[in-house]
């Protein structure tokens, strides 16, 4: 069994998209899953899998969530190491790294949409560009940053979800 983490964009939020963390859990157990966890309400599950491909486990979780929610939820799937090593790998010195939020990528973008990406900028915002995370840093928060997942998500044509340090180290946590 491999531990895998699963983040679903956009649940949640505003009154929109609910989908309650007891139900997810059991929805996952009941299609297979093993050990499944969340962490607080906006989308993040901590679980096991025999399955190896990640895109297989996007797909089947999305296609529970549909059916029995009636909507659909884009779902990033990353394994326990893929996320150590987008966590361990932030450009930001640990000032900055505790403040910055992780904008985790579900295919890797081209290096021309990259380079374009990369051409904006703005005084008070720092980003990096990986194949798998942008690496996000503004001073005032991410609610006050011009650059966010929709952006991202826009230019580099790949569904992208953000989170924030604290989230990041806990499903580190719980992934062990």
């Amino acid at each position: 069994m491999k531990t895998y983490v699963a983040l679903l964009r956009g649940i949640n939020v505003g009154g929109h998209k609910k989908v309650p963390m007891a139900i997810l859990r059991e929805l996952l157990t009941e299609i297979g899953f093993q050990n499944v966890q969340t962490y607080i309400q906006s989308g993040n599950v901590v679980l096991q899998s025999s399955e190896e491909n990640t895109k297989a486990i996007e797909a089947k979780i999305h296609k529970v969530i549909e059916s029995h929610f009636q909507f659909e939820v884009p779902v990033l799937v990353k394994t326990k190491e893929e996320l150590e090593f987008i966590f361990k790998n932030s450009p930001f010195e640990e000032d900055k790294k505790v403040k910055s939020y992780f904008i985790l990528l579900q295919d890797t973008p081209s290096k021309e949409l990259i380079e374009e990406a990369s051409k904006k900028e703005y005084k008070t915002e720092e980003f990096k560009i990986t194949n798998a995370c942008i690496y996000l840093y503004n001073e005032a928060g991410y609610g006050k940053s011009k650059f966010n997942a929709n952006y991202f998500e826009r230019m580099l044509e790949t569904a992208a979800t953000a989170r924030n340090y604290n989230t990041m180290v806990k499903l580190l946590s719980l992934s062990k």
